[in-house]
Formats: structure tokens, C-alpha cells, sequence
């Protein structure tokens, strides 16, 4: 665990079991970088296993599209932590492409990951954490592209907007055993920002727009995970909570020959 994960705070989380979809490199690993600085026991699954040892948290391969192999990996948990407290939906994600020049497969893929595949793990877990004394949280990784226009990922942009609403209707039909909140991201910087915005010039002018001056860290993205999930939000379902830096700043503000400071 780097440093930088350390959040030096009693969240409430210490010991419970927690699964994180994706968690091997990104945003997916920051959020188990921070939930292991808790306590918390990370479980963490992906299609692939990581390149390096993720030394410390259960590893499953799982390809959380398919309900059969959502419900082996499940079991398998159950087998060796008895218990999910906590559930991150965090796989997901898009390439760029336009449209009108994407596939009919492609589109279907997309949407599968990032909306069909939270539900089909959700219900999973929630099939576990309903049997618990204590129940559990189910936090929904969604991003800003579902509550503006997503030009170039519009698949993306349409199931991250689905995914919220799915959140909020999971909330009113699972409470009280179980809360689902979603954390609604911008533009984080992880080993793969350069995909998305280039160089290191590209992602500085990128960070440049946003009003904290920088793209979050997949860091800031955990410790509000760690927060949905902890007693401390035990009164919070069905919200979003914004994770941006400020948002972005309106183009009619750069286009315009007024006397702008903002």
C-alpha cells in the first residue's frame, strides 16, 4: 500500500470483508489501497490477474458480465471470509468511439460492463448481506459522463446514467438491510490517463479546467468509497456523491470577450 493511501482516520470498517469489481490497477486499486489502510479485508476480482502480486488481498478472476461466474466468485468468498460487508462496483470503462462508427457488438459490450454488470453483482451480494445482522453497503463507482453530454463515449455515458438511477431504485427496494450509494466521478489520473488525455501536457491542461486545479487521484475517489460504506453514512441510500474537484468550468466563460476572472 502506498503512502499516499494512508487515510488516518477510524472509518469503522476495520475487519469487515469488502469486495472491490476492477481492483487490480486504476481507480479499482486506489479504492483498495485505501480500504486496506482501514482494515477493511479487500477481495478484489478482474477478468485477468494483475500483473504484479497484489500481496495482502484475495485475488478472484471473474468476468462480472456472466451470472454464473459472478455466483462461483461469491461462493468462493463466502468459503474463506463467511461474510461481504461491503460491495465496490468499480469495473468499467470505455474506449473512444464515435456512434455512428461503433459496432452494434461493441455498444452492447459497453453497456453490459458498466450497467448490466453492477446489477448482476449487486444481486449477488445483496442475496448475502440481507442474511447478515448487520446487512451491508453496495457502493456504485459512476462518473460526471452520465450528467452531461459524452460525446465519443456515448454508450458509456448512457449506463453510468442508468447505473444512478439504478442506484436509487436498489436503495428503496433493498433498504433497510442493505444501502447503495454511488460516487459520481471526473477526470481521475491513474497509469492510464494518457489514453484518455495524452501526454503530460495534455493531462495538466485537462486539470487546468477543473477549479481544484488538478484531476482527482484515484485516492480522493477511495476515501469517499470508504465513507458510503462506513456506519458513519449508516443513514445515507440512494444518494451521489460528487466526486469533481468543482466540476467543470462552462465554455461560454473562455469563448466569451467579457471580463471574466472565473
Amino acid at each position: 500500500m502506498s503512502e499516499t493511501a494512508h487515510t488516518p482516520a477510524d472509518l469503522g470498517i476495520a475487519g469487515s470483508t469488502i469486495l472491490v469489481t476492477g481492483g487490480v490497477r486504476g481507480v479499482g486499486a486506489g479504492i483498495a489501497d485505501v480500504l486496506e489502510g482501514l482494515g477493511a479485508t479487500v477481495v478484489v476480482c478482474a477478468r485477468r490477474p494483475p500483473a504484479e502480486s497484489i500481496e495482502g488481498r484475495d485475488f478472484h478472476s471473474c468476468d462480472v458480465r456472466d451470472p454464473d461466474a459472478v455466483a462461483a466468485m461469491i461462493d468462493a468468498i463466502l468459503s474463506r471470509h463467511e461474510r461481504i460487508d461491503g460491495l465496490v462496483n468499480n469495473a468499467g470503462g470505455s474506449p473512444f468511439a464515435l456512434a455512428a462508427d461503433a459496432s452494434d457488438r461493441f455498444t452492447q459490450k459497453i453497456l453490459e460492463l458498466n450497467l448490466l454488470a453492477p446489477m448482476i453483482v449487486s444481486r449477488a451480494v445483496r442475496a448475502v448481506m440481507s442474511k447478515q445482522e448487520h446487512g451491508g453497503a453496495v457502493v456504485n463507482v459512476s462518473s460526471v459522463s452520465g450528467h452531461r453530454p459524452s460525446p465519443g463515449t456515448s454508450a458509456y455515458g448512457a449506463a453510468k446514467a442508468g447505473l444512478d438511477n439504478l442506484t436509487q431504485s436498489l436503495a428503496v427496494e433493498w433498504a433497510p438491510a442493505v444501502r447503495l450509494n454511488s460516487v459520481v466521478c471526473g477526470p481521475v489520473q491513474t497509469e492510464l490517463s494518457h489514453l484518455h488525455y495524452g501526454d503530460d501536457a495534455g493531462i495538466a491542461a485537462v486539470g487546468a479546467t477543473i477549479p481544484m486545479g488538478r484531476l482527482a487521484s484515484s485516492v480522493d475517489v477511495g476515501r469517499a468509497v470508504a465513507f458510503l460504506l462506513s456506519p458513519l453514512a449508516s443513514y445515507i441510500t440512494g444518494s451521489t456523491l460528487t466526486v469533481h474537484g468543482g466540476g467543470e468550468k462552462p465554455a461560454f466563460l473562455s469563448a466569451s470577450n467579457a471580463d471574466n476572472a472565473v
